[in-house]
């Protein structure tokens, strides 16, 4: 789902390889390996993408629905794991023209870090949830430790990182709010 997100918003542009790796600043050679799925991009690597193509992150793992089911089975949402960083992301809900939210589940093993270079769209609106473990999330510059029950909300302006301090995983929701 993820490789054929990425062709369709390419060529929906009417992009090359080329226009799109001066755009994201990613080898031409890296985003033609990832297009054929002969390799998986790391979050970082996905979050240039989407700012490169102007969208939330959940636009990338799946093609916008028209008609997008009311209900999405745990068996049917999308996941998608980074090795490198140690997080995995599930897409609880399908990215559906008229909805503004996504919602996801995240979780970072213990030692794990995600960081992201910049918003792929200015004043996204973000509410994360902790749900077990601590996270250490920076935000523009700012610093926030947060333990299981925790609810950070921020708009995201800039670049962003997430680690799990260990000794357990970090698992957490995060409703995304496109302006």
């Amino acid at each position: 789902m993820l490789i054929r997100s990425l062709v369709a918003l390419r060529e929906g542009r009417g992009w090359s390889l080329d226009e799109l790796a001066s755009r994201c600043g990613i080898s031409r050679a890296t985003l033609s390996r990832i297009e054929r799925g002969e390799t998986s991009p790391t979050a970082a690597v996905l979050g240039q993408l989407a700012t490169a193509f102007g969208v939330p992150m959940a636009e990338l793992f799946g093609v916008v629905q028209e008609m997008a089911p009311p209900v999405v089975r745990h068996a049917e949402q999308e996941v998608w794991t980074d090795q490198e960083s140690g997080f995995t992301r599930r897409s609880l809900s399908p990215p559906s023209p008229g909805f503004r939210a996504t919602v996801i589940e995240g979780q970072i093993e213990p030692g794990g870090r995600v960081a992201y270079g910049a918003s792929p769209l200015p004043d996204l609106e973000h509410y994360l949830v902790l749900l077990e473990g601590a996270l250490n999330v920076d935000v523009g510059g700012t610093s926030y430790c947060l333990l299981a029950g925790d609810c950070l909300r921020f708009r995201l302006r800039s670049g962003n990182s997430y680690h799990a301090p260990g000794p357990e995983k970090a698992r957490y929701i995060l409703t995304v709010v496109a302006p």
